[in-house]
């Protein structure tokens, strides 16, 4: 099986005249790019879940670019409130995942926050592009050392449990297994209410050579029980200083059912967020109660009833097994670790510090 990139890897470009965003809702039933032609514009399609996991990261990347742009006629003082304006707005597009405000971080240290303090919308513009740009490859970069790192524990013939869509890391760990010859099997949870497993996961493993079984949610300790996966990997939208894992919600069920069966549950992360000392430093984001009522546009539940929707649930310590950064995999308790690690090899370095 040789690898491969799926599309959904390149999935926000620059261009002339603004950003297009590969629209995951419809995907892979519609390959449709939605034009956002201002930082607000991407800022929405954020919000909206026209881009999901990975996504927004290079959403942001790619709006902060755009509103460089927009500030390039301004003055100093202007252009750099501007700037930062336009990176308040994104990181309170979805305030649970971190990767949008350590963006919008980097991209204020290496400019307004840094050497180009004061200066001028003419002189920010390409370099904001430059810092945005390096932070997409650095990004790119650990996701193929955390994909290294998680191969490494998946043994050859492993069935894999997946839930939602792990993007850059699932990508990372399936290609890197891929070059060490492993042969792998996935189940993909369907991940309500957006499908997320059932079409992005599932529709990426298909691109990249697999023949995955797609579950429902509430399948997962059937599956188990049954032993159609005996490895369970997801993602993760944060994982605090002392273990606690923030992903997709559902992901929580996975991992008491992971207990229950004797499964190893294993948590991909670039890093830890130094910012996050617990789960009470944690916004979990709510949404839209409707949503949950609605299956790809479509109605699904009666009339007259509610919706609850938190999006993202919150793994304790004790149900992981490890969690595997760009650095290494690591004890839940001992996640702090990465920081003493030392950077990866192709990695970004020590982009983030801990306190």
């Amino acid at each position: 099986m040789g690898v491969s990139t799926p599309i959904l890897a390149d999935s926000v470009r620059i261009t002339g005249d603004g950003v297009d965003i590969l629209d995951r809702r419809v995907y892979p039933f519609e390959r449709r790019w939605v034009h956002c032609a201002s930082l607000e514009d991407v800022a929405v399609a954020i919000e909206r879940m026209v881009t999901q996991s990975s996504g927004p990261l290079f959403a942001t990347t790619a709006g902060m670019t755009l509103a460089a742009r927009e500030i390039a006629g301004s003055g100093p003082e202007a252009a750099e409130e501007r700037l930062r304006a336009a990176g308040r707005r994104l990181i309170a597009t979805r305030p649970t995942n971190n990767h949008i405000r350590d963006a919008v971080r980097a991209i204020l240290a290496a400019t307004v926050d840094g050497p180009l303090a004061g200066a001028p919308g003419e002189e920010l513009a390409p370099a904001v592009a430059k810092a945005a740009a390096g932070h997409d490859a650095a990004y790119r970069a650990g996701a193929r050392a955390l994909g290294r790192h998680a191969a490494a524990l998946l043994p050859d013939g492993a069935r894999v449990l997946t839930h939602c869509w792990g993007d850059a890391y699932l990508v990372g760990a399936v290609q890197a297994a891929q070059e060490s010859g492993k042969r792998l099997e996935f189940v993909c949870t369907e991940t309500r209410p957006y499908l997320q497993g059932a079409r992005l996961t599932a529709a990426t493993l298909v691109e990249m050579g697999y023949r995955p079984t797609v579950i429902t949610d509430g399948m997962v300790p059937s599956a188990l029980a049954d032993g159609l996966a005996d490895v369970a990997l997801t993602a993760s939208d944060r994982v605090t200083m002392d273990g606690h894992v923030v992903n997709k919600v559902g992901t929580l069920a996975v991992a008491l059912a992971a207990q229950a069966f004797g499964v190893p549950f294993y948590v991909l992360s670039h890093a830890p967020d130094p910012l996050s000392p617990g789960i009470a430093d944690v916004e979990i984001e709510h949404r839209d109660g409707e949503e949950v009522l609605h299956v790809l546009g479509a109605r699904s539940a009666a009339e007259g009833t509610r919706g609850y929707y938190p999006a993202f649930d919150a793994t304790p310590p004790h149900l992981v097994t490890r969690i595997v950064t760009e650095r290494g995999a690591f004890e839940p308790a001992r996640v702090s670790d990465h920081f003493a690690a030392g950077p990866a090899p192709d990695g970004p370095g020590a982009e983030q510090a801990a306190p």
